[in-house]
């Protein structure tokens, strides 16, 4: 009996053990933080916000392996409806993304004509870390023309440090759901990048 690996199985066992309910306590703990943090920062605006209780979520979302809804937040006052905050876990660990929720307006139904998601392209002026000098929006031809060509949101957004929006921002329709989301990595987003997914929510309620 070869005691040396016995003690190393029984050693990596303990190990996993005790690791997984570290990893998830961690995970745990870092997610409320991500959500107050996230929740005191737009108060601090001077946005009207508030944490819904869990249970309490406004619509349903699609749920992919290893993606976590760790909080909905009201927004009053906006064109953004809710912000969720997501977590997605991989075997390189977990990031955090920010959904910013656009209700459907009206009674208008959201389409015979199917709408494509849409995705801001960044120009830099340098291809390695350069400045962000133009920006495009790519995906629904409609929607996509609409956004550029409101020069008051191109303005607000290259005030904006795109680089330190991490994923970029795309807008994805969700019709059986009835709203729509605009999603960035999480990030606390700067008065001018907040009024920015602001302006794509107003497009948003005003095509669909």
């Amino acid at each position: 009996m070869d005691w040396g690996n016995i003690i190393g199985i029984i050693a990596a066992a303990l190990a996993v053990a005790i690791g997984i309910p570290l990893a998830l306590r961690r995970r745990k703990k870092e997610s409320s933080q991500k959500v107050e943090s996230f929740l005191a920062h737009l108060q601090a605006m001077g946005i009207k916000v508030s944490l819904l209780e869990k249970g309490s979520e406004p619509v349903k979302t699609r749920q992919s392996l290893g993606q976590k809804v760790e909080g909905f937040i009201k927004v009053e006052g906006q064109k953004i409806d809710y912000i969720k905050v997501t977590s997605i876990s991989s075997q390189y660990g977990v990031n955090f993304f920010l959904d910013y929720l656009v209700k459907k307006a009206g009674v208008r139904v959201m389409g015979s004509r199917k709408i494509a998601k849409t995705k801001l392209a960044k120009k830099k002026d340098s291809f390695i870390r350069g400045k962000v000098v133009d920006i495009e929006w790519k995906g629904d031809a409609y929607f996509s023309r609409e956004l550029n060509y409101d020069y008051r949101l191109k303005d607000k957004l290259l005030q904006v440090d795109l680089n330190m929006v991490k994923e970029g921002i795309t807008v994805y329709p969700e019709p059986k759901q009835e709203y729509a989301r605009v999603r960035t990595g999480y990030v606390l987003p700067s008065p001018e990048l907040f009024q920015a997914v602001d302006m794509i929510a107003r497009h948003i309620k005003s095509v669909w």
